[in-house]
């Protein structure tokens, strides 16, 4: 297999200085963190010995976990020892950027780092600011006497009771709407600092997608009822006609029946098959001991299938409990979830593990929450949520649905955004992958590591040949992200950080 080479052209950095990030709050009886901040490292992919041996370390915060700040607008939620607001309206009170301590090339944060990343992927925040018409509307009572009726109701109706629910979402705060890059800013604005400290002006990393993509995208298709299984053949000739293929969730018990047949055409035209829920009734996380039995039933119908995927009903999700299942990937957490049941969102355009499990976060709106709750009848959110995921170089994906496309309408709205995907793809070198494809990748990519040779970086691990080197760039206090090394391929992506 060829060996994979980049020429940096910088002065050679010391292959045998070695780099202290660690920010697990937990210190050993020096008082130095010997922990590896893997957050940081596996974000970028970063070689471990290439920071000119900086020392990032962290306090070991005590008390309540609450929200503070950590630069201009990067709200965080964790213990902190510089303190902490009870709510979010207090949160720009505390912010952790002033009291970062520097003392030479040793810096010390007042929070631990992966603590705050992961109370915000796994929306850990949610417990301190639930509102009251959720609390109410989540109760098992209200949620069972609702998918009891579903059915029954006028769909006009079902729609007004939805509209009364979301009245206030625009007053959310938190996550950012349309999308929140929070977890995506904190990794630039620390690697900024880090860099800082080390006098290093350009760092080496694994670019985020293969042969230089400047993002993902994926387009995935939830079946809800009968009707929408009918029409996925059209909905799938329609993706087809501008070059896109799917993932198709489809939901294994009750909503309707589901035969051999329906699941190999479906990958027979090159698509992906996934589980949808169980039966979609809205009671998957209510309760552990019944949670575990349905998993078990879901985990039969993976294996049954060989699907590799999962999306949870209404986008519910319990991450504490995602070990139970069997799947290789989850696209059941939204990056802001204004206009989902479950209020939140992960607050990221990139996929992250939680255990063995990769995340694949909804990175845009759904046609249902945009056509039945905004009544809005364009593409314009979707192009302004495509301009805020694409300057961050993640992950865009998808959700829409047979059953809501049937209607000649909502049917065009989709073609246009078909149309100006194709375009923005074609133009741009956009990855157009499957959510299993990315699965393999990103797994891929979490193994690789990068080694300096002489004047050359060596990308190492399964799957290298597909892999790029990029760098991290110092300009006049911005980030700047380059890649390197694919001749009609180079761009500069532009990060302000604070």
């Amino acid at each position: 297999m060829q060996t994979v080479y980049y020429y940096f052209g910088l002065p050679q950095i010391n292959c045998c200085s070695s780099v202290t990030v660690g920010l697990e709050g937990k210190l050993d009886s020096s008082g130095a963190n010997k922990i590896v901040n893997q957050s940081l490292l596996d974000y970028y992919r970063i070689p471990m010995d290439s920071l000119g041996g900086v020392s990032l370390s962290a306090d070991a915060a005590a008390g309540d976990a609450g929200f503070f700040h950590f630069g201009q607008g990067n709200i965080c939620y964790g213990r902190c020892a510089s303190g902490v607001a009870a709510d979010l309206a207090g949160s720009s009170a505390f912010n952790a950027a002033q009291h970062v301590r520097r003392n030479g090339i040793a810096l010390q944060l007042p929070f631990d780092f992966t603590e705050v990343v992961e109370n915000l992927r796994q929306e850990r925040y949610r417990q301190s600011s639930p509102r009251g018409i959720e609390r109410f509307a989540s109760t098992e009572s209200i949620r069972k006497l609702y998918y009891l009726t579903r059915n029954y109701l006028p769909f006009e109706i079902r729609r007004q009771l939805q509209r009364i629910y979301f009245y206030d979402w625009k007053r959310v705060s938190f996550p950012a709407w349309p999308v929140d890059l929070t977890v995506d800013k904190l990794h630039e604005h620390l690697l900024r600092l880090t860099m800082e400290a080390s006098g290093v002006k350009k760092l080496p990393f694994i670019w985020f997608w293969p042969e230089g993509a400047p993002n993902c995208l994926i387009m995935t298709h939830d079946v809800e009822t009968s009707v929408g299984r009918d029409f996925t053949f059209n909905l799938m000739d329609l993706d087809e006609s501008y070059g896109f293929k799917a993932s198709y969730q489809v939901i294994p018990e009750k909503r309707y029946h589901v035969t051999d047949e329906f699941v190999s055409r479906i990958r027979s035209r090159g698509c992906e098959f996934n589980i949808h829920d169980l039966n979609h009734d809205g009671n998957l996380y209510l309760e552990r001991k019944e949670f575990v039995r349905r998993a078990i039933g879901i985990n039969s119908y993976a294996r049954k299938y060989e699907s590799r995927g999962f999306r949870a009903g209404a986008m519910y999700r319990r991450q504490a409990w995602y070990d139970t299942f069997e799947f290789s990937y989850d696209m059941s957490v939204p990056n802001v979830a204004h206009l989902e049941p479950l209020r939140g969102g992960c607050c990221t355009v990139m996929p992250y593990f939680i255990g063995g499990i990769l995340e694949l976060p909804l990175t845009t709106a759904q046609d249902y929450s945009l056509f039945h709750i905004l009544n809005d009848y364009s593409i314009d959110l979707w192009k302004q949520q495509l301009a805020l995921i694409r300057g961050r170089n993640g992950l865009i994906s998808f959700l829409t649905h047979p059953d809501y496309l049937i209607d000649e309408r909502t049917r065009k709205i989709y073609e246009l955004l078909l149309i100006h995907l194709r375009e923005m793809a074609a133009r741009d070198n956009v990855w157009l992958a499957l959510p299993g494809e990315v699965d393999r990748w990103w797994r891929a990519r979490s193994q690789m590591k990068l080694h300096q040779k002489g004047n050359y970086w060596l990308i190492e691990g399964p799957g290298k040949e597909r892999a790029r080197l990029a760098y991290a760039v110092l300009n006049e206090g911005r980030l700047v992200y380059e890649l390197a090394g694919t001749p009609g391929r180079e761009y500069t992506t532009t990060i302000p950080t604070v």
